[in-house]
């Protein structure tokens, strides 16, 4: 595999037209797709060892066991979802026409839409580019997959994966920067499905649109957790952990911020102190399981947000360790109370670094997560039935997980997708499936029909238009 080899921005559109007119010539069928989703599952799992020693090398180190969890597990469950449920999901649906049609007869049925576009991004490497791919080929479709060059050996080595799994004019792979990207969301696809920044999902979007190619947009946003008065504070924490510090928060749906109830703000820090300790040491001994920020530009950004904190005078907890630029390593620390309109405040973090803000009443928490964009995610934590349907009901957001993080996002059955700023649509499971498919409306008529009475002069079937309009 060469690491480093770019894909010509010229053999863009040729690479497109050849997986186009291939996906004409012959439509997969269900033992196609069944078995093309069988060999992608089989390679990915003998090869799940070297990715996660692949994405490592692209993070400077990341946690082998993070990547088989997030990159491999995920890939393989929702690969697993599709195989099981494809041969239904391609049946045509029997659907009734009401008495004014009968005896005509309606169907609908999920119909392949030709080439689909894929760009994945870097945080998830494998699984974000793996998932939409699979549900696609699920779908019937052929695939035009852009990896991220933020990760250009996992990127290499997606390449090389795809190409022993797949005949080269049924999914294509393009490697590049940004100029590759930007002339790949260009082009005609027939469905695109980008993960990414809101920031660029908006460009992809004004690229799309030059051809009206559908787009599903996964974007991300500050996802908050809010704790309720009722619900322990050790138990919030661990959970919560989990989610901010899995692959260094570095993960879309990350917990982004946290509202808790002022009297209890200080103990959640202590306790989110005692859930990193146990996990990574008092001095991060535990680097191996500790996952480094992706690259130099990341890092810069991360500490401009800390250097924002500082001049703003909030208050800093490092829960463990001390930063160490030449490895990318930026500990977990948390930020108490920052003022709205710092930095951390209003960028999606995408970092180690965790907002603590504090609330009085479960109304201003709500109306506080309500007065920004809708979230990627949203995670309610309550012992209290009433509670949780109170914030359900009175917030909108891509997904949620009560009383836990980032678990919406692995379950094949739920769909998966944001909500205005946080994205567009939604894949994962039967809604990825609906997406990258055309649900064709089929009407068959009878033999006899009424409807042939219908024609002028219409004095002639005043009688049957009366029956109908009545």
């Amino acid at each position: 595999m060469n690491a480093i080899s770019v894909t010509p921005v010229a053999s863009l559109q040729p690479s497109l037209e050849r997986l186009r007119a291939a996906w004409q010539a012959r439509k997969p069928d269900y033992a196609q797709r069944h078995d093309d989703l069988s060999r992608l599952r089989a390679n990915l799992k003998r090869r799940l060892d070297e990715m996660a020693r692949i994405i490592a090398s692209d993070f400077g180190h990341r946690s082998m066991d993070e990547s088989r969890i997030a990159d491999g597990m995920t890939a393989l469950n929702d690969i697993d979802h599709l195989l099981k449920h494809l041969k239904a999901w391609m049946r045509p649906q029997r659907v009734g026409t009401g008495w004014r049609f009968w005896p005509g007869r309606a169907q609908v049925r999920a119909v392949p839409l030709g080439v689909v576009g894929v760009i994945a991004p870097w945080n998830y490497p494998v699984n974000l580019a793996l998932i939409p791919l699979a549900t696609a080929i699920a779908a019937g479709n052929h695939v035009f997959l852009k990896p991220s060059e933020h990760t250009p050996r996992t990127s290499a080595f997606l390449r090389d994966l795809l190409n022993s799994t797949f005949p080269e004019d049924r999914v294509a792979v393009a490697l590049g920067d940004a100029d590759v990207g930007a002339a790949f969301a260009g082009l005609p696809f027939d469905h695109l499905v980008f993960t990414g920044s809101t920031a660029v999902g908006r460009k992809v979007m004004a690229a799309a649109a030059q051809h009206l190619t559908p787009v599903t947009l996964e974007l991300g946003g500050k996802s908050p957790a809010l704790i309720c008065d009722d619900y322990p504070i050790e138990k919030a924490a661990a959970r919560i952990a989990t989610g901010k510090w899995f692959n260094c928060g570095q993960t879309c749906i990350a917990p982004d911020y946290v509202l808790v109830p002022k009297p209890k703000r200080d103990a959640l820090v202590a306790a989110l102190r005692k859930e990193v300790q146990q996990r990574y040491g008092e001095n991060l001994e535990n680097l191996d399981d500790y996952t480094r920020i992706i690259n130099e530009g990341q890092y810069a950004r991360l500490r401009g947000y800390l250097d924002d904190a500082r001049d703003r005078k909030v208050e800093r907890v490092t829960l463990a360790g001390l930063p160490d630029p030449a490895q990318r390593l930026l500990p977990p620390t948390l930020l108490l109370d920052p003022p709205d309109d710092s930095k951390v405040m209003q960028d999606e973090i995408f970092g180690p670094l965790l907002p603590i803000k504090g609330y009085r009443t479960l109304d201003d928490a709500i109306a506080y997560i309500n007065a920004r964009e809708r979230p990627l995610a949203l995670y309610p934590f309550s012992n209290y039935r009433a509670s949780v349907e109170r914030i359900l009901r009175d917030t909108v957001a891509g997904g949620v997980s009560v009383n836990d993080t980032l678990f919406h996002f692995a379950v094949a059955n739920l769909p998966f997708g944001g909500v205005g700023a946080s994205g567009m649509g939604a894949y994962h499971a039967r809604a990825g499936f609906d997406a990258m498919s055309k649900h064709l409306p089929v009407f068959w008529q009878a033999g006899f029909t009424g409807g042939d009475r219908l024609k002028p002069p219409y004095s002639k079937a005043k009688w049957l238009i009366d029956l109908i309009v009545r």
